[in-house]
């Protein structure tokens, strides 16, 4: 799955899953471009990076805001001219239940990131995309698919149910200028956003093992793997789909 000379958009790549999908890409020859908000994160990946590829164009920005967006796109344009892979994977989590006290400023957060974020990011990308005939993938989970009785996260499986359709609507969309646009929806993943939930709530991530019939959660690198796979020609018949990779949490 060779991606040389192209240029893939990875935000949220300072950790996680946006990080294995940054190294990833780099491997195949593309040209990355890594976007997050931590500085220090960032500068690692770009070494991992280079390291297997070549040096990425690191560019420290928040998708929640509107400025910073835009200086993704131009800066992305500015040194390599074209744009033909977007990954949204940028997201935050909370959690919170109807009659939370600040269920509207959490509302508001989760949604600027996760969807709005997503929405601009893609709007200003589309044109670049449409000129390579490339593709678009946005990470959703399953968590906007079914409700965790657990833990309450009204807002955040919200945002993930409306990223879900969304990402349909844009796939009709552009599907007229031969331009793809996928989902994929992990299920629990090693990462430090994982992590730092479950520090939050004081309850173990080793606990979610427990929970999929395969008895694990799956690396960072698997969800890497699938990602690269739908934006590759292996998968040019694909579009409005969504990929649910979970270890099986949804059969629970």
């Amino acid at each position: 799955m060779s991606f040389t000379n192209k240029v893939v958009i990875v935000t949220g790549a300072s950790s996680g899953i946006g990080a294995a999908t940054a190294i990833s890409f780099a491997k195949e020859g593309a040209n990355v471009v890594i976007v997050g908000r931590k500085e220090q994160k960032l500068q690692k990946v770009k070494e991992e990076c280079a390291k297997v590829g070549k040096v990425p164009l690191v560019v420290r920005a928040d998708v929640s805001n509107d400025e910073d967006v835009k200086r993704v796109i131009e800066e992305t344009i500015g040194k390599y001219g074209q744009i033909d892979v977007l990954v949204n994977n940028a997201g935050i989590i909370g959690f919170d239940g109807i009659l939370s006290d600040n269920i509207m400023s959490v509302f508001d957060s989760i949604m600027n990131t996760n969807l709005r974020g997503v929405v601009y990011m893609t709007h200003l990308a589309a044109p670049h995309i449409i000129k390579t005939k490339g593709n678009i993938i946005n990470i959703s989970s399953v968590l906007g698919k079914m409700t965790y009785k657990q833990i309450p996260m009204v807002c955040y499986s919200a945002s993930k149910a409306a990223l879900d359709h969304f990402t349909r609507h844009v796939a009709v969309d552009l599907a007229q200028y031969g331009v793809r646009v996928n989902t994929i929806s992990p299920g629990p993943v090693k990462t430090d956003l994982l992590s730092n939930a479950y520090n939050e709530i004081s309850t173990p991530q080793s606990d979610d093992e427990d929970k999929t019939p395969l008895g694990r959660i799956s690396d960072s690198e698997e969800i890497a793997d699938l990602i690269l796979f739908v934006a590759s020609d292996k998968a040019k018949a694909i579009t409005g789909s969504d990929y649910v990779t979970d270890n099986g949490s949804m059969l629970m």
